[in-house]
């Protein structure tokens, strides 16, 4: 078998469509993904903590969620919860991170897709394991910062990083969705990101392995 010609610009691009692909795909796999919320609202006892029914969290959260997609065109209204205009304005800015991430989805994954059928077809492989480590990255400069700093510095890092106000520090009395997002929950949350990334991302990496066996052609007996 001929050997793999060293690193091209198209295997690079792939690569990084890969990665952003398979990071994009995670955090709206955990956001839109309801079920955990659900789950949720029992193990922290929501109903019981803040006085509201477990129908009524869900449909609040259920408008939050349902807000952030990029297709909702509208403004956030929570059925029964009052909001400030501090936390309308971090909700707008939550909104467009989280429709950053899900135009990079879609645009990485028809890229992707496009280029990994030309590569594949050219027997290149190393683009996958290059797409593999850069989607490792994140999860891992993230979990070694969580485990510098610990859970709840590492949560107003993140924020202090991603938003440039303090709009994120909410008043319950002003803002009580806040009551039904504990902390419990976002950690939740980044555990699965970090699963849904490292687990593909690692497949990705042994996976050239398995393409180059299933090209090996087979030995002669007549040679044994």
């Amino acid at each position: 078998m001929k050997k793999e010609k060293k690193f091209t610009l198209l295997s690079a691009i792939a690569a990084i469509l890969i990665a952003a692909l398979i990071v994009s795909a995670a955090v709206a796999i955990t956001v839109f993904g309801r079920g955990m919320y659900a789950a949720n609202i029992a193990d922290s006892d929501l109903p019981a903590r803040t006085g509201i029914g477990e129908e009524e969290i869900l449909a609040n959260y259920n408008a939050l969620i349902d807000y952030n997609s990029v297709f909702f065109t509208g403004p956030l209204n929570f059925p029964t919860l009052p909001m400030s205009d501090n936390g309308r304005e971090h909700f707008r800015e939550v909104k467009t991170i989280f429709s950053a991430f899900q135009i990079a989805l879609i645009i990485s994954a028809a890229g992707a897709a496009l280029l990994c059928v030309f590569l594949l077809k050219k027997r290149k492989t190393g683009f996958l394991i290059a797409g593999g480590i850069l989607a490792i990255v994140i999860p891992a400069a993230a979990g070694l910062l969580m485990a510098a700093v610990g859970w709840d510095q590492f949560f107003v890092l993140f924020h202090q990083l991603m938003f440039n106000n303090d709009f994120w520090i909410f008043d319950q009395t002003t803002d009580p969705i806040i009551m039904l997002l504990p902390d419990s929950y976002f950690l939740q949350c980044l555990k699965k990101i970090i699963t849904l990334i490292v687990v593909p991302a690692i497949c990705l990496i042994i996976l050239p392995r398995g393409l180059r066996a299933q090209r090996r052609p087979p030995k002669d007996p007549s040679l044994q």
